[in-house]
Protein backbone atom coordinates (compact mmCIF):
# COMPACT_ATOMS: atom_id res chain seq x y z
CA UNK A 1 0.00 0.00 0.00
CA UNK A 2 2.72 2.27 0.67
CA UNK A 3 4.46 2.10 -2.47
CA UNK A 4 1.07 2.81 -4.09
CA UNK A 5 0.62 5.55 -2.16
CA UNK A 6 3.89 6.77 -3.05
CA UNK A 7 3.42 6.40 -6.76
CA UNK A 8 0.56 8.36 -6.44
CA UNK A 9 2.17 10.90 -4.92
CA UNK A 10 5.37 11.00 -7.44
CA UNK A 11 4.43 8.95 -10.23
CA UNK A 12 7.51 9.63 -11.71
CA UNK A 13 9.47 9.44 -8.88
CA UNK A 14 11.06 11.69 -6.60
CA UNK A 15 13.47 14.68 -7.40
CA UNK A 16 16.81 13.51 -8.33
CA UNK A 17 19.26 16.61 -8.54
CA UNK A 18 21.34 15.85 -11.45
CA UNK A 19 25.04 15.87 -10.56
CA UNK A 20 25.92 18.55 -13.21
CA UNK A 21 24.13 19.57 -16.66
CA UNK A 22 25.40 18.80 -19.98
CA UNK A 23 24.51 20.25 -23.24
CA UNK A 24 22.62 17.80 -24.03
CA UNK A 25 20.31 17.47 -20.63
CA UNK A 26 20.08 21.18 -20.65
CA UNK A 27 18.27 20.88 -24.07
CA UNK A 28 15.86 18.85 -22.99
CA UNK A 29 14.78 20.37 -19.53
CA UNK A 30 14.05 23.37 -22.16
CA UNK A 31 12.52 21.10 -24.68
CA UNK A 32 10.06 20.22 -21.61
CA UNK A 33 9.66 23.38 -20.53
CA UNK A 34 8.79 24.20 -24.37
CA UNK A 35 5.95 21.57 -24.48
CA UNK A 36 4.59 21.74 -20.56
CA UNK A 37 0.98 24.21 -21.94
CA UNK A 38 0.70 21.94 -24.30
CA UNK A 39 0.89 18.98 -22.31
CA UNK A 40 -1.80 20.56 -19.61
CA UNK A 41 -3.94 21.67 -22.49
CA UNK A 42 -4.18 18.07 -23.27
CA UNK A 43 -4.56 17.41 -19.81
CA UNK A 44 -7.85 18.69 -19.41
CA UNK A 45 -9.19 18.69 -22.65
CA UNK A 46 -12.87 17.41 -22.36
CA UNK A 47 -13.16 17.48 -18.24
CA UNK A 48 -16.13 18.49 -16.88
CA UNK A 49 -16.65 21.22 -13.47
CA UNK A 50 -16.75 18.13 -11.76
CA UNK A 51 -13.95 16.33 -12.96
CA UNK A 52 -11.63 19.12 -12.09
CA UNK A 53 -12.55 19.25 -8.51
CA UNK A 54 -11.43 15.08 -8.35
CA UNK A 55 -7.83 15.12 -6.08
CA UNK A 56 -5.60 12.92 -7.94
CA UNK A 57 -4.83 11.10 -4.77
CA UNK A 58 -6.42 10.54 -1.21
CA UNK A 59 -5.34 13.99 0.65
CA UNK A 60 -4.10 15.53 -2.66
CA UNK A 61 -4.77 18.32 -4.50
CA UNK A 62 -8.00 18.72 -7.11
CA UNK A 63 -7.12 18.71 -10.94
CA UNK A 64 -7.82 22.67 -11.02
CA UNK A 65 -5.48 23.06 -7.83
CA UNK A 66 -2.68 20.94 -9.50
CA UNK A 67 -3.17 23.24 -12.79
CA UNK A 68 -3.13 26.20 -11.15
CA UNK A 69 -0.02 25.52 -8.94
CA UNK A 70 1.88 25.14 -11.45
CA UNK A 71 1.12 28.49 -12.91
CA UNK A 72 1.97 29.47 -9.89
CA UNK A 73 4.97 27.67 -9.35
CA UNK A 74 6.66 28.46 -12.55
CA UNK A 75 5.35 31.85 -12.30
CA UNK A 76 8.16 32.03 -9.45
CA UNK A 77 10.71 30.15 -11.46
CA UNK A 78 10.34 32.64 -14.01
CA UNK A 79 11.07 35.08 -11.46
CA UNK A 80 13.70 33.75 -10.10
CA UNK A 81 15.33 33.09 -13.18
CA UNK A 82 15.00 37.00 -14.52
CA UNK A 83 16.44 37.78 -11.11
CA UNK A 84 19.38 35.36 -11.47
CA UNK A 85 19.90 36.90 -15.18
CA UNK A 86 20.16 40.44 -13.27
CA UNK A 87 21.16 40.45 -9.83
CA UNK A 88 24.37 38.95 -8.30
CA UNK A 89 22.90 35.55 -6.27
CA UNK A 90 19.83 37.60 -5.05
CA UNK A 91 17.95 36.17 -1.98
CA UNK A 92 14.55 34.92 -3.26
CA UNK A 93 11.17 34.81 -1.47
CA UNK A 94 9.71 31.02 -0.57
CA UNK A 95 6.08 30.71 -0.79
CA UNK A 96 3.97 28.11 0.87
CA UNK A 97 2.31 26.52 -2.16
CA UNK A 98 -0.64 24.72 -0.05
CA UNK A 99 -1.46 27.93 1.23
CA UNK A 100 -2.12 29.27 -2.11
CA UNK A 101 -3.21 26.51 -3.67
CA UNK A 102 -6.55 26.95 -1.07
CA UNK A 103 -6.90 30.62 -1.94
CA UNK A 104 -9.99 31.73 -3.40
CA UNK A 105 -8.66 32.35 -6.97
CA UNK A 106 -7.74 28.86 -7.08
CA UNK A 107 -11.00 27.81 -7.02
CA UNK A 108 -12.99 30.52 -9.09
CA UNK A 109 -10.98 31.13 -11.53
CA UNK A 110 -11.58 28.34 -14.54
CA UNK A 111 -7.98 26.79 -15.02
CA UNK A 112 -8.01 27.96 -18.80
CA UNK A 113 -6.80 31.21 -17.60
CA UNK A 114 -3.31 29.74 -15.68
CA UNK A 115 -3.01 27.63 -19.02
CA UNK A 116 -2.76 30.47 -20.82
CA UNK A 117 -0.50 32.37 -18.28
CA UNK A 118 1.74 28.88 -19.14
CA UNK A 119 1.59 29.68 -22.70
CA UNK A 120 2.63 33.00 -22.35
CA UNK A 121 5.20 32.70 -19.41
CA UNK A 122 6.73 29.65 -21.13
CA UNK A 123 7.44 31.30 -24.25
CA UNK A 124 9.12 33.80 -22.41
CA UNK A 125 11.49 31.93 -19.89
CA UNK A 126 12.25 29.17 -22.91
CA UNK A 127 13.08 32.10 -24.73
CA UNK A 128 15.37 33.61 -22.24
CA UNK A 129 17.11 30.13 -21.75
CA UNK A 130 17.66 29.00 -25.45
CA UNK A 131 20.11 32.54 -25.14
CA UNK A 132 22.03 32.00 -22.25
CA UNK A 133 25.38 32.14 -22.43
CA UNK A 134 27.71 29.19 -20.42
CA UNK A 135 28.40 31.42 -18.06
CA UNK A 136 24.53 32.13 -17.87
CA UNK A 137 23.76 28.89 -16.54
CA UNK A 138 26.10 28.99 -13.49
CA UNK A 139 24.74 32.11 -12.31
CA UNK A 140 22.85 31.33 -8.92
CA UNK A 141 20.20 32.90 -6.58
CA UNK A 142 19.85 32.14 -2.61
CA UNK A 143 17.15 30.01 -1.37
CA UNK A 144 16.45 30.55 2.05
CA UNK A 145 14.82 27.50 2.94
CA UNK A 146 17.63 25.22 1.57
CA UNK A 147 20.28 27.63 2.56
CA UNK A 148 22.47 27.67 -0.62
CA UNK A 149 23.04 29.29 -3.76
CA UNK A 150 21.23 27.31 -6.46
CA UNK A 151 22.77 27.75 -10.50
CA UNK A 152 20.34 27.97 -12.78
CA UNK A 153 20.81 24.79 -14.60
CA UNK A 154 19.34 23.01 -11.54
CA UNK A 155 16.55 25.51 -11.19
CA UNK A 156 15.77 24.07 -14.87
CA UNK A 157 16.16 21.10 -14.20
CA UNK A 158 13.75 21.08 -11.29
CA UNK A 159 10.87 22.39 -13.51
CA UNK A 160 11.48 20.27 -16.06
CA UNK A 161 10.72 17.51 -13.27
CA UNK A 162 7.79 19.52 -11.73
CA UNK A 163 6.43 19.72 -15.48
CA UNK A 164 6.64 15.86 -15.99
CA UNK A 165 5.48 15.11 -12.44
CA UNK A 166 2.28 16.74 -12.12
CA UNK A 167 1.25 16.32 -15.92
CA UNK A 168 1.42 12.63 -14.57
CA UNK A 169 -0.87 13.30 -11.69
CA UNK A 170 -3.39 13.73 -13.71
CA UNK A 171 -2.71 11.75 -16.49
CA UNK A 172 -2.59 9.24 -14.64
CA UNK A 173 -5.89 10.13 -13.06
CA UNK A 174 -7.73 10.32 -15.84
CA UNK A 175 -6.37 7.03 -17.19
CA UNK A 176 -7.63 5.61 -13.37
CA UNK A 177 -10.72 7.05 -13.81
CA UNK A 178 -11.20 6.32 -17.49
CA UNK A 179 -12.13 9.60 -18.59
Amino acid sequence: MEDSMEHLKYPIGRYQKPDAATPELMQEWINVLDVLPSWMDACIENLDEQQLHVPYREGGWTIQQVVHHVADSHMNAYIRLKLALTEDNPTIKPYDENAWAMLPDVQLVPVNISITMLHTMHRRMVAALRHMSPADWQRTYFHPEHKRSIPLWELVALYAWHSRHHTEHIRQLRQRMNW
